[in-house]
């Protein structure tokens, strides 16, 4: 099988899970520097940092995605890192070259994420306007625009609602951009996002599509949607990626305990505030539906719907379920961890090399609808 593996990079303190659960894992640099060196060690593919400005839902710290994302580049050998980016918090220009620069100092291992955005407060605290949800993946696709112009074009030009560039500049035509980036014809462009607007920009313009944790018929229906759009626009589709929250342990009662430990001890106030916050996501669109439009408070415990995923079990039955995510058409599984640094050592020497290993499954003899079990109160398919 030719499945990719990608890791959230720990960057902000708390962990991937909003919980008092004890956990050894940290945000800082260091940490995450030995994490990397581990990761490339064992086989992941991808890294990808997480962006956060405020302190919210237990995440008090937070080491600025693309800083974090470049010195870890630069500190690996073979480690593809993105780093995340809001549009409206960050402007497309300068951004073009501080990418160009670090996919040159990674030798064409770095690439970004672009997040349109649910966290209201960090852009008007900020200072800048907080757009509707629609509103957001234009800018968001006008953004990508302007990046591939300036990483492409000799002197770019745009003249978009959101994005102007390169016109009535004095003494120039057009906007330079030198030295272009070492991946060609750019780096990949990564997106997060489920609802309609997100899988509409996905098919013009991603390369992979972040796709939230779910049952295999939730992601099979985001990748249909996605896959027609692509045919519509007459674009080829991205590739797909599932976040899973990944639980392995030598029997399954032993990994569902460690969920249920993580439920139980969830940070209440926290948890509510995180879904306060997530209803300017996908649940605000016109068809009300996305990330976190059905996600309860068990399963927002984990804030990108990784339990739901299912990757919670012994070694056998993780690597089945990849085996179903690769053949509904997955090529990427981006894994988070409670305790990173044992936890995805143990992944990659155990689950990677199965899976390197393992014939796939034929697609039309996966049933792609899934039972849901309640573990701890949260939706785990089956």
């Amino acid at each position: 099988m030719d499945t990719e593996f990608a890791y959230w990079v720990p960057n902000v303190s708390g962990g991937l899970v909003v919980s008092d659960w004890e956990t050894e894992t940290d945000w800082t640099y260091d940490y995450n520097l030995d994490l990397a060196r581990t990761a490339e060690s064992v086989g992941f593919d991808y890294a990808l940092a997480q962006a956060r400005f405020f302190g919210s839902y237990g995440a008090d710290k937070q080491l600025e995605a693309l800083s974090i994302a470049n010195a870890l580049a630069a500190q690996t050998d073979e480690l593809h890192v993105i780093g995340a980016v809001h549009p409206g918090l960050w402007e497309p220009g300068p951004l073009a070259n501080f990418i160009s620069t670090a996919d040159r100092i990674s030798d064409g291992r770095f690439s970004i994420n672009v997040v349109s955005g649910w966290f209201k407060g960090e852009f008007t605290g900020f200072g800048q306007p907080w757009l509707e949800h629609d509103e957001r993946y234009a800018r968001s696709s006008e953004f990508i625009e302007v990046l591939k112009a300036l990483w492409t074009e000799e002197r770019a030009t745009y003249d978009g609602r959101f994005y102007t560039i390169g016109r009535d500049i004095d003494g120039f035509e057009g906007a330079p951009l030198e030295p272009k980036p070492v991946q060609d014809p750019y780096p990949q462009v990564f997106q997060g996002g489920n609802s309609q607007a997100a899988r509409e920009m996905a098919a013009r313009h991603a390369d992979v599509l972040f796709i939230n944790g779910g049952s295999l018929q939730e992601i099979r229906a985001v990748i249909d949607d996605v896959e027609a759009y692509a045919e519509g626009f007459g674009t080829e589709p991205p590739r797909f990626a599932a976040n899973a929250f990944v639980i392995q342990r030598d029997t399954e009662d032993e990994a569902k305990e460690v969920l249920e430990g993580i439920i139980e001890n969830a940070t209440d106030e926290a948890v509510d505030a995180f879904k306060e916050q997530v209803k300017e996501a996908g649940q605000s669109s016109e068809e009300g539906e996305g990330m976190w439009a059905d996600s309860d408070f068990e399963d927002l415990v984990q804030y990108n719907d990784g339990f739901k995923t299912g990757l919670i079990g012994t070694d056998d039955q993780i690597v089945e379920r990849i085996r179903k995510l690769d053949a509904i058409g997955i090529d990427i599984v981006l894994a988070g961890f409670l305790d990173f640094e044992p936890e995805l050592e143990r992944f990659g020497e155990t689950i990677i090399p199965a899976i390197d290993a393992a014939d796939p499954l034929d697609p039309d003899e996966v049933d792609a609808v899934d039972e849901i079990e309640e573990v701890g109160g949260a939706k785990v398919a089956r």
